[in-house]
């Protein structure tokens, strides 16, 4: 129970983050775009805006989405990182931001229903917000007496 309770949500979503970049990194997400990125040594993997526009009208979406899916993964690790910080040195987050996490988790919901925002961000911001809401509660009680 002691390692439950050491668990906060920066280091929930910092699991989300790896995980999300070790799926785009597979084979079974997106290794064969991966693949080709390697050809050009990750470089200019899109070319000119130019090119960017010819990608938005061709079915070549696929590197688009593997470059996104897993720049995703690694942006959300640097953000589990403050949060973890912020939830050990002050016990709780301030509502505003487990508000606006919230909403842009349920945003990514609406937009892509069946996906892991769903299924595990969802929770884990209902977790967060809730759980947050009821720290802050206590330690305003702790700090009144």
């Amino acid at each position: 129970m002691k390692v439950i309770k050491k668990i906060t949500n920066g280091i929930v979503i910092v699991t989300i983050g790896i995980i999300h970049t070790q799926i785009a990194l597979s084979a079974d997400g997106f290794g064969n775009q991966f693949k080709e990125f390697s050809k050009s040594h990750f470089f200019n993997l899109f070319g000119d805006i130019d090119n960017l526009r010819a990608l938005a009208d061709n079915a070549a979406f696929e590197p688009f989405a593997a470059f996104w899916f897993f720049y995703f993964g690694i942006l959300i690790i640097p953000l589990g990182l403050l949060v973890h910080s912020i939830e050990k040195r002050y016990k709780f987050l301030p509502h505003s931001f487990t508000i606006s996490y919230f909403i842009v988790v349920l945003i990514g919901c609406y937009m892509v229903p069946k996906s892991g925002m769903t299924y595990f961000a969802l929770p884990q911001s209902i977790y967060m917000l809730v759980s947050n809401y009821i720290k802050a509660r206590k330690e305003i009680k702790l700090q009144e007496l």
